[in-house]
């Protein structure tokens, strides 16, 4: 296993444990809609909700939405480790590899919820927090398997308030920045994306040598001579 699998799988693991450990604090601690004030500020809250869907609270309006969206990311995660390992192969950097990673671990983190938060938990209430259906046989699990909900419970509305009349569009109409509620996983997948472009723009150049691949093959063209 080479340093860079190791730093991976080491990034990985730093991001579920923090993702898993906050979302059960606030699933067993919250009750549903529950808002707590960061610092004092009303802009910084810790605010539980659930959602069924993808990242900040999205949802596929449909029958069978929860199902088809809970393969997906199985086969998107599936992908994205296969897409991992070869990047490793073929050498590139940390810093490219990192971005694909936190994608991955965001993923990783949200399937979880899907997959067995519905079996282990009960459902959230607005009166009372949720409780382990493990080794308690009076709690049943609100969900079946792969159809649990996603906890939340990042929220800054920095923004919030009744924009001025003479701004087109939105005159007079309430505005709130940044409306969705997120987690830790998704904030993982931002980071991820938003490193990957900004910095790692130049990997989407057909022309893009790997890095380390340069020095991998002058070294060995310095061997056979």
């Amino acid at each position: 296993m080479n340093s860079i699998t190791k730093k991976s799988l080491i990034l990985i693991f730093i991001v579920l444990l923090i993702d898993q450990l906050l979302k059960i604090y606030i699933k067993t601690n919250y009750t549903y809609n529950q808002i707590t004030f960061l610092f004092g500020l009303d802009w910084a809250r810790i605010h539980f909700v659930e959602n069924k869907g993808m990242a900040f609270g999205w949802e596929i309006d449909w029958t069978y939405g929860k199902l088809l969206l809970s393969l997906f990311r199985i086969v998107a995660i599936s992908l994205l480790v296969v897409y991992i390992k070869q990047l490793i192969k073929e050498g590139f950097g940390f810093s490219l590899i990192s971005c694909f990673v936190l994608i991955l671990a965001g993923a990783i983190g949200n399937m979880i919820d899907s997959a067995i938060y519905g079996l282990v938990f009960n459902e959230s209430l607005f009166s009372e927090p949720a409780q382990w259906t493990i080794n308690n046989p009076d709690v049943k699990g609100y969900a079946d398997f792969l159809h649990g909900r996603v906890v939340d419970m990042f929220h800054f509305p920095i923004i919030n308030g009744t924009a001025p009349e003479w701004m087109p569009i939105i005159g007079g109409k309430h505005v709130e920045f940044f409306k969705p509620i997120f987690n830790v996983a998704d904030a993982a997948i931002s980071i991820g994306v938003f490193n990957l472009l900004l910095f790692n723009f130049s990997y989407f150049k057909s022309n893009e040598v790997p890095k380390g691949t340069e020095e991998t093959q002058s070294s060995k063209e310095e061997v056979s001579e």
